[in-house]
Parts: C-alpha cells; sequence; structure tokens
C-alpha cells in the first residue's frame, strides 16, 4: 500500500510499516488544496488533526482504504462518509488511555490540595499553610461522564483513593462492577462531588455542558475535562465558578484550542481577550494545561504500535 503521513507520529509507525512492504510519504507540510490533489494517489492516510477530512477531501480519495487517527477523537474525519465509501476508520484509544487517566488524577491532586499555588508562594517567599490546607480526595464521589477507554481508564486509576465512583454512558450499558456504580445521568447529578468528563466531541456533545446542565448538580463540584475542549462552554463555565457552583476546574483542554496539534493557538481572537479567558488564566481556583493528558512519551510510542497492528488487519 502507498501511505501518506499527513501529521507526525511515532516512528515506529512509519518504520513498522516500510519493513512491511509499504511505501510512506512525507506530507507534514501539505496545504488543505495540495492534500485534495493528491489523495487519490494514495491508499491510506495518517492523521491527527491538522486537516479535516470532510466529504469534499473523501470524495477525490478514490482508492483510499483506511484512514489512521493517531489518538482517540475523530472529529476530524466525516466518519460516516468514509464508511459509505468502504473507507475503514481506526483510531488508537488504547494507545494513551492510561496517560489521560493518570493526567485527570494528577490534575485533580493538584487542585484539591492548592499545589501550583503554594508551590508559586514558596518560591516567592510566602510560607502560607492555612491558605492552602486541601481537600482530600477520599471518601469523594467522582461522577465519571463517558465510560469508554477514557472513562474506564480513569476510574482505574481512582480505585487507591477511597471514591465513590459512578458512572454514565448514554451508549453503554451492563458495565458496573470493580468499583464503579453505573447509574443514571439523574443519579450522577445528585451524588457527585466531583465532575469528570470523557466524551467525544459530536453534534450531540459539542456544548452540551453549559450553566443548566452544571447548575443540574446537587453539589457544588469539581470539575474536569481531559475530552474536548468544545464539549464544554466555557463562558458559563466561569460563571458558575464565579457563584461557587464550581469549586475549582481542571481544563486540559480548551473550547476555541486550534485542531491542530503542532502548535498552540487560540482559533478566536476575541476570546483571547475576553473577561473570560483572562478569568482562567488568573485564577487559583483552574489548573490549566495545553492538551497533554495522552501525551507521554509511553503512549506516544503505543499508539503507533497500535496502528500499525490495526492497518495491517485492513490489507
Amino acid at each position: 500500500m502507498k501511505i501518506l503521513f499527513i501529521d507526525t507520529v511515532h516512528p515506529y509507525l512509519w518504520n513498522s510499516l516500510q519493513e512491511a512492504g509499504h511505501e510512506c510519504v512525507e506530507g507534514y507540510t501539505l496545504s488543505r488544496d495540495e492534500l485534495m490533489q493528491q489523495v487519490s494517489f494514495y491508499d491510506g492516510l495518517v492523521i491527527r488533526s491538522r486537516i479535516q477530512l470532510d466529504k469534499e477531501i473523501l470524495s477525490a480519495a478514490h482508492r483510499l482504504r483506511f484512514i489512521a487517527r493517531a489518538g482517540a477523537g475523530m472529529e476530524s474525519i466525516d466518519v460516516e462518509c468514509a464508511q459509505s465509501k468502504n473507507i475503514a476508520c481506526l483510531n488508537s484509544p488504547e494507545g494513551n488511555r492510561d496517560a489521560v487517566g493518570e493526567h485527570a488524577v494528577g490534575m485533580l491532586l493538584s487542585l484539591m490540595n492548592n499545589l501550583n499555588k503554594a508551590d508559586r508562594e514558596v518560591r516567592n517567599g510566602s510560607w502560607e499553610r492555612e491558605g492552602n490546607r486541601g481537600h482530600e480526595l477520599g471518601g469523594k464521589t467522582v461522577g465519571i461522564i463517558g465510560y469508554g477507554n477514557m472513562g474506564t481508564a480513569f476510574a482505574s486509576k481512582l480505585k487507591g483513593f477511597s471514591c465513590r465512583v459512578l458512572a454514565y454512558d448514554k451508549y453503554k450499558s451492563g458495565f458496573g462492577g470493580d468499583g464503579v456504580e453505573e447509574v443514571s445521568l439523574e443519579t450522577l447529578q445528585a451524588h457527585s462531588d466531583i465532575l469528570s468528563l470523557h466524551i467525544p466531541l459530536t453534534a450531540e456533545t459539542d456544548g452540551w455542558i453549559d450553566y443548566k446542565f452544571i447548575s443540574s448538580f446537587k453539589k457544588n463540584i469539581y470539575l474536569l475535562n481531559t475530552a474536548r475542549g468544545k464539549c464544554l462552554k466555557t463562558d458559563d463555565l466561569v460563571q458558575c465558578i464565579k457563584e461557587g457552583k464550581v469549586l475549582g476546574a481542571c481544563l486540559d483542554v480548551l473550547e476555541y484550542e486550534d485542531t491542530s496539534f503542532e502548535k498552540f493557538r487560540i482559533r478566536n481572537a476575541q476570546f483571547e481577550q475576553s473577561e473570560t479567558w483572562h478569568y482562567l488564566i488568573h485564577s487559583d481556583r483552574v489548573q490549566l494545561s495545553p492538551h497533554i493528558g495522552g501525551w507521554t512519551y509511553e503512549s506516544h510510542e503505543k499508539i503507533s504500535k497500535i496502528l500499525f497492528e490495526k492497518i495491517m488487519k485492513c490489507q
């Protein structure tokens, strides 16, 4: 097969495909128009998120047999169109699920124990103990929305913390047990002290977590988003923090981050100048990271290994 790499991935995938007799071609700098002109020459595409593979591009892909997404989310691919053309859509959530789970726990512990704030203060010569008194994760009820690869990995990392773990998934059932309770959304909202999002970005989830949704929780909560930024309305989140409904937020993803992972950029200049953005970057009640939840050295290689196995089955 002739395979075009639109985005960079761990070299294991490139090397293994070539060793298996396939031709790999570098297309890291191709523009959308250039991809349109060349896509018909390839049997496979390896991507992350730099270019949206929509119906227009897929309609020009006359010999394409697979699209391999290095990561979990498939929102950069028109999956329905691809499947109608018998193009296999492959992803690799198994490769970075543990990294996401660990990152979510790390952010949560740091936020609940004021670690970023305390570190900054000590470095500036302040030894403030009472002002940095934290909260224990043990004894809290953690609500997980989305119980796929990422949600289950996060739940597994919580086992040693003596938490009650509730999980809701609209499209999955029969997964309760081993320390996790399968519940309705209403039950999760009634009992959770902490909400962690592990949902894909779809037309259904775009902007789903808004002021009304957050206000439906009975308790004041901590909120984590290591899924996709656009699932959460940032203005509404900040309003809920100001009102005390959200005690603190951990955001590894942002509503207006660029779709390309090569370089961070806020896609909405107006948002970058907004009160909401300035609140996020200056608040001690907000923990931010640059979409690195699944971005470990180990996951980088595992993603390529898993994709190689899946691509080989497409032959």
